[in-house]
């Protein structure tokens, strides 16, 4: 057996599943430079946990932005990192195989680097990309040797992809540059502007995930930040309305990219649609409230994939052993 690896290289996490042992990495895309020696001084969860904490003589450099290569150097430290972990043998004189994940509207020019980034740890590496889109659809359950068609909207760190996939392929797709991070951030600003408070990416992404668009459980829920007049700690109980309202813009593109493509639609791709209902992907699936607002919306049942921040990666691990069609010749990088 030939052997391979499939990379979900998200903005946020990246996973690696190895055949016949599952997922070996899911951790944050992140880099720990030392600053003084130029040198990699962590790399993922170690390194993400710096972030924000502004240690001296370190930085931290998240080499993917919105789902795509944006520093090629750092990108190719973390993967070599990454893919040492994952220990993929070379058996013989069998190249190894990678399937790497891409968003679908990434360009030409983004779709060289991640073979460019692969080939930096693995000179003999075979690299084929696949689209998020179909990855997820795979991951999702849908047969992509067969003509059904599934609507699939991947709500990602960097990226959102609505699309629709049939027979393994995109028959219509539209790719956001907008996802988790961008709820972060507006939640970021919210706080900052209504309650005169500073908070980091890691308290804005516990507020979405603890209140999302529907309140929570009571309501509120507790944030330490930095007061922005005093400049002190201070402990405050963010009110669900608020993050709500921050996260209405990010939500209400994508609920517009999805209404949209429904309206583009062929009569039997619609039917297709109708029947497997919309599949919501990746981490930001979990958003209390997401699937609801959707549904209520496009009118047609939304429901979320089993396991939805690892369904991308699923996808490309089955591709990878099975194919059905989509993976390319065999070129070496």
């Amino acid at each position: 057996m030939r052997p391979g690896v499939a990379i979900d290289l998200g903005t946020v996490n990246t996973l690696v599943i190895v055949p016949g042992r599952g997922l070996v990495i899911e951790e944050p895309s992140a880099v720990a430079i030392d600053r003084a020696t130029g040198r990699v001084a962590a790399v993922g969860t170690p390194a993400d946990a710096l972030s924000g904490k502004e240690p001296r003589q370190v930085e931290v450099i998240y080499p993917v932005r919105d789902g795509v290569i944006a520093d090629l150097a750092s990108c190719t430290a973390m993967l070599h990192a990454f893919l040492r972990r994952a220990n993929v043998h070379r058996r013989l004189l069998l190249r190894p195989h990678a399937v790497v994940c891409v968003p679908g509207g990434a360009t030409s020019v983004e779709r060289r680097s991640v073979p460019a980034a692969v080939a930096a740890r693995s000179p003999r590496c075979i690299v084929t990309l696949v689209d998020e889109p179909v990855a997820a659809a795979a991951g999702a359950g849908a047969q992509l040797s067969g003509p059904e068609g599934m609507f699939i909207v991947d709500v990602g760190g960097g990226t959102t992809e609505v699309a629709v996939v049939a027979g393994g392929r995109v028959a219509r797709a539209t790719s956001l540059r907008l996802g988790g991070n961008a709820m972060d951030e507006a939640i970021v600003r919210a706080a900052k502007s209504e309650l005169q408070l500073l908070i980091g990416r890691t308290a804005a992404r516990r507020l979405k995930m603890t209140l999302g668009l529907t309140g929570g459980d009571t309501g509120y829920a507790e944030v330490v930040g930095v007061d922005a007049v005093k400049r002190s700690p201070r402990v405050e109980n963010v009110p669900g309305r608020m993050v709500a309202a921050a996260l209405e813009q990010p939500v209400a593109s994508i609920v517009a990219a999805i209404r949209e493509m429904q309206s583009d639609l062929p009569p039997d791709l619609a039917e297709d649609v109708v029947r497997s209902k919309i599949r919501l992907a990746g981490g930001g699936a979990l958003l209390m409230g997401l699937a609801n607002r959707i549904e209520a919306s496009a009118g047609l049942p939304t429901v979320v994939v089993d396991d939805p921040l690892r369904c991308v990666a699923r996808g490309a691990a089955e591709i990878l052993e099975h194919g059905g069609g989509l993976v390319a010749p065999e070129v070496p990088w």
